[in-house]
């Protein structure tokens, strides 16, 4: 059973028609008063646990979240529920709401974004139960993502850590600390080179003060870098894997790149909890990221373990049994 860690989310994402930037005024930026009227609102279900634990589910492979939630989650919670995730870790919290991101973007694609933590604070009071056989360790509470990485270190559980959007708040100490034993380190390329700029001035290089590749080798067995349409790079102290990304439909195409993170994520896991060999876990990521980014939303794609086998068949060439 794989546990994720990390956000339930509802994203409330609006399309301003305008630009935002022929309503700010350079000289009256130190007062603020702006009203964008919008033109669509959707109410998305999301989040990083929600998201991952989804793909995983269809899958099938087993999984669970940990997290916490507003008793506006029963929805959510039987959705993912009938998608496959067992949902009784998830702990509702009465008089609390579910995390909400609040998203605005301009005909320039531009975004007012803003993020209420809501039931998510909470998290840190949680703790892992169990007998998990990974554990993933989402952007999420801070405190909670530092607390989940120490559990997993002191009961010896592998886990992915996805640090993310939390890397800014996370300091140094702390993110040296979870990296230590980490059995998969993933991140973007921009988190990449943000997290090593992190370390500690003894993991650095002497020219330059950037760390290497290497020094991040050293702590975590496996480092995943994505490059979003252009694949991505796996890599271990031995070997360095490029791939490719699977192709969108061609009567669909890209419609929303959000979430094709977490659904690379899961299909990435879901080969490696298979024993499946690196570059097939890095395939299967694609091809799932590819599913997402074709429906708007992040878990509003599905497909079955056939579709999804013939589909990496159609990119990569080889066969896939799961």
């Amino acid at each position: 059973m794989i546990t994720v860690t990390g956000s339930l989310a509802f994203d409330h994402i609006m399309d301003f028609p305008g630009k935002f930037s022929d309503h700010i005024m350079p000289d009256k930026i130190h007062q603020i008063n702006l009203s964008f009227l919008v033109n669509t609102l959707q109410k998305q279900k999301g989040g990083t646990a929600g998201n991952i634990a989804y793909n995983l589910a269809l899958l099938q492979s087993p999984v669970s979240i940990l997290g916490a939630a507003g008793s506006d989650f029963a929805e959510y919670g039987n959705f993912l529920k009938n998608a496959g995730v067992d949902i009784s870790k998830i702990k509702i919290l009465e008089g609390e709401t579910t995390s909400s991101a609040y998203i605005m973007t301009d005909s320039s694609d531009n975004q007012i974004s803003a993020f209420y933590p809501g039931a998510m604070t909470k998290n840190s009071q949680l703790s892992l139960e169990g007998n998990p056989t990974l554990v993933v360790i989402s952007p999420n509470d801070p405190k909670s993502m530092v607390k989940f990485t120490k559990e997993c270190q002191d009961a010896k559980i592998p886990y992915m850590l996805d640090p993310g959007m939390q890397l800014p708040t996370l300091n140094t100490e702390e993110l040296k600390s979870m990296i230590n034993g980490a059995t998969i380190l993933i991140g973007n390329d921009y988190e990449i080179e943000l997290l090593m700029s992190k370390l500690p001035p003894e993991a650095r290089l002497a020219r330059g003060g950037k760390c290497q590749m290497s020094n991040l080798l050293e702590n975590a067995q496996v480092v995943i870098t994505t490059l979003g349409e252009k694949g991505s790079v796996i890599e271990t102290k031995d070997e360095k894997i490029a791939t490719s990304p699977a192709a969108p439909r061609n009567d669909t195409g890209v419609v929303d790149p959000t979430g094709a993170g977490d659904a690379y994520r899961a299909g990435f896991l879901a080969g490696y909890s298979r024993g499946l060999n690196l570059k097939t876990c890095g395939q299967m990521g694609s091809v799932a990221a590819c599913y997402a980014i074709e429906k708007y939303g992040t878990s509003n794609h599905t497909f079955t373990i056939q579709e999804f086998c013939e589909r990496y068949k159609e990119n990569f060439g080889g066969e896939l049994n799961l």
